[in-house]
């Protein structure tokens, strides 16, 4: 049994690759169910963990996320499973707990920035920003011709937080040892100005009154919908959108481009990179080795090319060798050139094992204009606090 996100692209991704194991291991069945995405479905995670109520696989995410799953007791060790020398070391990193690794993945980065409708960029004689005073001008005058000039989809709150996590990349730029310090408690959201300027940002957004009106009762996918007619230029979302826009709106894709959230300097601009999330084996699970058999499939690179036949990668593969197919959209191809040049960034939460729990419901505050930036920033510092306390780390 596998426990996977509910998403389209997750679910059609799941059947390709249960087909595909098929043909390898016809003796083995597997079935799959779905959970929620955001904190819905990581409070699933915790407590089916909790009760001994978990399937024999299930997958989420890697980085900070995975270590508040006590990997020691409820994940099967992967070290030493064969396959592990075909995953690149920056992905087994963010799987890993005390020098062991507990997931395995074969899928594609994800990038933080956001989407835009090439077409009323063309219409209205716009050019890609490279400073967020640029973003900012643009969506002045794309609110002046009477469009929305960012979709807010805060209904489904996870969406809200990607403006502040896709910052990563320029805070990184202006204060390198963040990471370090934030997870050593040396250093704050709210007491460092370059990650309180991600949080201005999106205050800034709502300050300009730059959201559709309905923006806290909009869905994801109603959030997707108005990008691909147009009826929203802007939508600051991570690169995980690509399979489903290709799946939905094949006739309007090649109008949705992709840039890097802007900082203050057009010298430094860059891409915040997220790595995908991967399968797990539960460790009170009475099928592991069939288990271990379905995980080695899902990271082969026949698996790969099973699901990328139903689903676009999203950015550049995590596993050796996976390249990534030639008919990707554009958008995914405006991604490349940040990698090509080494303007990529992890986000925050595989550099730190801190990743406090509310974060979506602050920043829907701030997007919403019901806190302040600083309040927001503040606010967090605290989420934060009870979670590295949880965690035991040294300076809390």
């Amino acid at each position: 049994t596998v426990l996977i996100g509910n998403s389209q692209d997750s679910v059609r991704s799941m059947a390709a690759t249960i087909e595909g194991f098929k043909k390898v291991a016809p003796h083995i069945t597997v079935e799959y169910e779905t959970r929620p995405d955001g904190s819905e479905g990581d409070n699933i995670v915790k407590t089916r963990l909790s009760t001994g109520d978990m399937t024999d696989v299930f997958f989420y995410n890697s980085g900070s996320k995975m270590q508040e799953l006590s990997p020691e007791k409820n994940m099967v060790d992967l070290t030493n499973e064969p396959y592990m020398e075909n995953i690149q070391d920056s992905f087994k990193k963010t799987v890993s707990y005390n020098g062991k690794v507990y997931g395995a993945s074969g899928g594609s980065t994800v990038a933080g920035g956001w989407y835009y409708n090439k077409k009323v960029y063309a219409d209205l004689g716009l050019t890609v920003p490279k400073t967020w005073d640029e973003l900012i001008a643009n969506n002045k005058k794309i609110k002046e011709a009477g469009i929305t000039p960012v979709i807010g989809t805060f209904k489904d709150s996870w969406t809200s937080q990607l403006v502040v996590l896709s910052d990563y990349y320029n805070v990184q730029t202006q204060v390198p040892t963040f990471a370090e310090d934030f997870t050593a408690h040396k250093a704050t959201n709210a007491g460092t100005p370059a990650m309180l300027r991600s949080f201005e940002k999106l205050q800034e957004l709502h300050d300009n009154d730059f959201f559709n009106k309905d923006f806290l009762a909009t869905t994801y996918d109603a959030g997707l919908k108005m990008l691909a007619e147009g009826k929203g230029a802007h939508y600051p979302m991570q690169s995980v959108a690509v399979p489903t826009l290709v799946q939905n709106y094949p006739d309007q894709v090649e109008n949705i481009g992709y840039f890097a959230q802007p900082g203050d300097d057009a010298s430094q601009n860059g891409l915040t990179i997220w790595m995908p999330g991967a399968g797990y084996i539960y460790k009170e699970s009475k099928h592991i080795e069939e288990a271990k058999q379905f995980l080695a499939y899902t990271v082969s690179l026949e698996a790969i090319e099973a699901t990328s036949s139903v689903s676009k990668p999203a950015g550049p593969y995590v596993l050796k060798g996976a390249e990534m197919p030639d008919d990707v959209p554009t958008l995914v191809k405006d991604m490349l050139p940040y990698f090509e040049a080494g303007k990529t960034a992890p986000a925050l939460e595989f550099l730190s094992p801190i990743k406090g729990p509310s974060l979506e419901q602050i920043t829907v505050e701030v997007g919403a204009g019901f806190k302040s930036a600083k309040e927001g920033a503040e606010a967090y510092d605290k989420d934060v606090e009870k979670q590295a306390k949880q965690l035991g780390l040294e300076g809390w």
